[in-house]
C-alpha cells in the first residue's frame, strides 16, 4: 500500500516520478505473482491524434502509406469537424489542429530520409487503433 496525502490508498502503488506507469495489486495468479498494469504516457504530438470513424482512419492510413503526411494532414481537419482527441480538453481544438499539421509537416519533410515515411505509417496505424477502440 502507498501513502497518499495522509490517507491510505489501498491496492495501488504509483511511482513518485510520474512516468505514467503504475502497479496494481490484484488476485494472485497461478504462478503466485502480482498483476501489473502499465499505462503509456503520450507526448503532445501523439496525444493530439484524433479519434475518427474507422473507415476514415483506414483511408488516412492508406494515404500515409503511399504519400507520407497526407493522411495526417487530413486528420488535422477532422479535429475541426468534431473528432475527439486526448489533448482537446487541455489545449483546445485550435492547438490540437496545429499540432496535427506540424506532425504532417514533419512527416513530409523527413520522408526523404525514410524517417518521415516510417513515422507516417505508424501514425496511420495509431489512427486505426484509436478508431477501433
Amino acid at each position: 500500500m502507498a501513502q497518499k496525502e495522509g490517507g491510505t490508498e489501498q491496492g495501488r502503488v504509483t511511482t513518485g516520478d510520474n512516468l505514467g506507469a503504475k502497479a496494481v495489486t490484484g488476485a494472485a495468479t497461478a504462478g503466485g505473482g502480482v498483476v501489473v498494469e502499465v499505462r503509456e504516457k503520450k507526448g503532445p504530438l501523439r496525444a493530439a491524434i484524433p479519434t475518427m470513424p474507422f473507415p476514415l482512419a483506414v483511408i488516412c492510413l492508406f494515404l500515409n502509406t503511399f504519400i507520407p503526411g497526407l493522411g495526417t494532414f487530413i486528420s488535422a481537419f477532422t479535429v475541426l469537424c468534431g473528432a475527439r482527441s486526448e489533448l482537446i480538453s487541455e489545449r483546445g481544438v485550435c492547438c490540437v489542429f496545429w499540432l496535427n499539421v506540424a506532425a504532417a509537416l514533419i512527416q513530409i519533410l523527413t520522408a526523404v530520409i525514410m524517417v518521415g515515411w516510417i513515422m507516417s505509417i505508424f501514425w496511420g496505424m495509431d489512427m486505426v487503433i484509436l478508431a477501433s477502440q
